[in-house]
């Protein structure tokens, strides 16, 4: 029993801090939108939620088929990061600047940017696969699913402390969104090249 206890535990501990990139961008999509309903809350904390649960998996079974070519590609994951939240981010900054103050539709995450902020903050989570190649199928999908729990939590968390927020913000919350994402990018990029 106590390893059970110790692999819930550690699986948490994992989601947690896997789930530090998207509670910050979930905190900037909130305040985006502060009006956001709890069907939209529970859509991009779920996207965040799955996609924190698949790249696990993703890596668990490249080391298990592709180990090569998934090592080649992992030094390209800072990059994609990066790519994929300075286009979202400055995207938002963009339609910050040039729209009007009470303008809630065209604020609006779409589902294609939804998914681009999914893979952007769930990509460094395939080198989970790497920590968990010991693993059988079931327990790495187990951890798998108790990191994806914990930050559909942590995010939905951030949604709603950024739709206060972005309540109080008004039309420049779009702008901070933005400049969230941006720097969300560069920390992720320069975390994944120096160290």
């Amino acid at each position: 029993m106590p390893d059970i206890f110790f692999f819930i535990f550690n699986s948490i501990l994992f989601g947690i801090g896997l789930a530090m990139d998207a509670f910050s961008v979930s905190l900037a999509n909130g305040l985006n939108e502060p009006k956001m309903k709890i069907s939209r809350v529970c859509l991009i904390a779920g996207t965040f939620g799955f996609f924190q649960t698949f790249m696990p998996m993703t890596g668990w079974i490249c080391i298990h088929t592709i180990a090569q070519i998934f090592d080649w590609f992992r030094g390209f994951i800072p990059w994609i990061a990066l790519i994929l939240l300075l286009y979202i981010g400055g995207k938002m900054l963009i339609e910050g600047i040039h729209s009007k103050e009470n303008d809630e539709e065209e604020k609006k995450l779409g589902k294609r940017g939804l998914a681009l902020q999914g893979i952007a903050t769930s990509i460094d989570a395939l080198s989970v696969g790497f920590t968990i190649a010991d693993y059988t199928w079931y327990t790495a999908l187990s951890e798998s699913v108790i990191i994806g729990a914990v930050t559909f939590a942590i995010c939905a968390a951030g949604l709603y402390i950024g739709k206060r927020f972005g309540i109080r913000l008004a039309g420049k919350a779009s702008v901070l969104g933005g400049i969230i994402l941006i720097l969300i990018g560069a920390e992720i990029f320069i975390k994944g090249i120096f160290f």
